[in-house]
């Protein structure tokens, strides 16, 4: 296992697409952080922001960072079937869970230590913006950590849907979908099977770990938690695939 994980580490990190990705992904999560902690602190007149509102401020652009997280998700294992690597990938590691674990594994430890690390320089620069008058940094840490835990899920839900769909136009489409557009729509849906459904569905559930949405009574953890469901849902019906069907 130790040769799998040597081997995908050195394919994630020697590919340029990859470094660009994790590159906007850091860059979205700073300068949209930045720029709303700029246009907060200007329509707040001089008066002191509070620390919740700031640290919220600070990580504005997690929703953008997201699709690029997923989107290198999606191409840690699409690229290899547009390109054909994915045969000389099987015939150097015939055990196709083992290859799918590795790069799993790989991608989860880049994405939560660079997902991390971006989310505390958003929160630093947002905060050294805004100069609330006090912060909770139990709440701010918590933040950050939860920041950085859901879009490590998001680049695995897209490395779920890139396994399932092995085409990547069609497996970003998916994410798109699955992580911003029926997230919104599922909360016009009537009754209170309908909200059930929308407190619960993916991203909606996930983001409880970064900011408590009103009227999701999911807790923070406990709505990542049913945000992973969904990803082990993709990346295991991916692997059952990947299984069956030919390179």
């Amino acid at each position: 296992m130790t040769d799998i994980l040597r081997s995908e580490w050195t394919k994630i990190r020697s590919v340029p697409s990859t470094v660009w990705t994790l590159a906007v992904t850091a860059l979205l999560m700073i300068g949209l952080g930045a720029l709303i902690s700029v246009a907060s602190k200007a329509t707040a007149d001089g008066r002191p922001i509070p620390g919740d509102q700031a640290v919220m401020a600070s990580l504005t652009g997690i929703m953008f960072a997201s699709l690029a997280i997923a989107t290198l998700g999606v191409l840690v294992i699409s690229s290899e079937y547009r390109t054909g690597g994915i045969r000389t990938s099987l015939m150097a590691v015939p055990r196709r869970m083992s290859l799918l674990g590795g790069k799993v594994v790989v991608f989860t430890v880049t994405a939560l230590v660079v997902c991390t690390v971006a989310s505390a320089a958003a929160v630093a620069v947002g905060l050294a913006i805004t100069r609330p008058a006090s912060v909770d940094m139990g709440a701010a840490a918590r933040s950050v950590l939860g920041a950085g835990l859901y879009l490590t899920a998001c680049g695995l839900f897209g490395l779920g849907l890139g396994t399932l769909v092995r085409h990547t136009p069609g497996a970003l489409v998916s994410a798109i979908a699955l992580m911003l557009v029926l997230p919104q729509l599922a909360g016009a849906l009537p009754g209170r099977w309908g909200k059930a459904v929308s407190d619960h569905f993916t991203t909606n559930a996930g983001l409880e770990v970064v900011r408590d949405q009103p009227g999701n009574p999911l807790g923070p953890w406990s709505g990542l938690g049913v945000y992973f469901l969904w990803v082990a849902v993709a990346v295991v019906a991916g692997a059952v695939l990947m299984q069956r069907r030919d390179a």
